[in-house]
């Protein structure tokens, strides 16, 4: 096995980044989810879960990781986050009053707080969330580390819950083969780290879990399947429309997980064809 492609996403929900080296900390990789937009309507940081055309937009940085950036728009204008103007940009091109920050201190708990929610029906809400339909199960949300109850993502991150996502040739193939009427393409699944598993079938990162991964400089704690969200049938540009049927073979298929999120235990530094070894 080895690292077939390394991703990085300067925005939150935004597109992100293709590298061929990354840093990883014991936080994760150096500036991934860097900078996120906050709702000025309902307050919360926000992602596409809620703000589904931010999956249009993307980012880079403009130099270091976790200084400035340059956001894509639809139509392939550009906007700086140094502009003073940032906002507004963003507010008209995603049709909603948002604002974008950089990560704050994790003493801001406010900063970090859930925003109001759509419905005061919770299993609505998750159901939205999730986009789950009404008669598919939610996701077991034990899963997810207690603080993302009360707060959008772990304070001092802009994280959804773990630091890393990892996936497999493998599962992009055999969601290929699933969905052969559906365009399967990384960009709706957003890993950081996409290793290739050659021949193997299925989804073989779901065993991983409670194993280690090593690649290049970095060794990866291996912690749970990633419960999959309305976000993996968003639109991304025209080449990509949203697609439900998605998600629904996710659920209905998969026990809803594709991908195995993971901690850093040993920090370094990971290239594209690095050799991977499970231990």
């Amino acid at each position: 096995m080895h690292v077939e492609s390394i991703w990085r996403f300067p925005v939150k929900s935004m597109m992100g980044e293709s590298l061929l080296r990354a840093d990883m900390t014991d936080a994760g990789m150096a500036g991934d989810r860097g900078w996120a937009v906050r709702d000025e309507v309902r307050g919360g940081i926000r992602r596409a879960k809620k703000i589904g055309g931010l999956m249009r937009l993307s980012a880079r940085y403009d130099d270091l990781p976790g200084g400035p950036v340059t956001i894509t728009l639809p139509g392939g204008s550009t906007v700086s986050s140094d502009s003073p103007g940032v906002d507004a940009t963003l507010s008209e091109a995603l049709g909603h009053a948002v604002s974008l920050w950089p990560l704050q201190p994790a003493e801001d708990l406010d900063h970090y707080r859930r925003g109001a929610p759509d419905s005061d029906d919770l299993l609505a809400e998750l159901r939205d969330i999730f986009g789950r339909t009404m008669d598919e199960p939610l996701p077991d949300l034990s899963v997810f580390p207690p603080e993302v109850i009360e707060f959008e993502s772990p304070p001092g991150t802009y994280l959804d819950a773990y630091p890393i996502l990892v996936m497999t040739t493998s599962a992009m193939r055999s969601l290929a083969e699933a969905l052969p009427d559906s365009k399967i393409d990384i960009r709706r699944f957003r890993p950081n780290l996409l290793v290739d598993t050659g021949d193997e079938p299925g989804h073989p990162e779901l065993g991983w879990r409670g194993r280690s991964l090593c690649a290049g400089g970095v060794e990866l704690e291996l912690v749970t399947g990633c419960p999959r969200c309305v976000m993996v049938t968003r639109e991304i540009d025209d080449s990509l429309p949203a697609d439900r049927s998605v998600l629904r073979h996710v659920v209905r298929d998969l026990d809803q997980l594709v991908g195995m999120y993971a901690r850093v235990t040993a920090p370094g530094s990971v290239s594209v064809g690095d050799r991977v070894s499970l231990i």
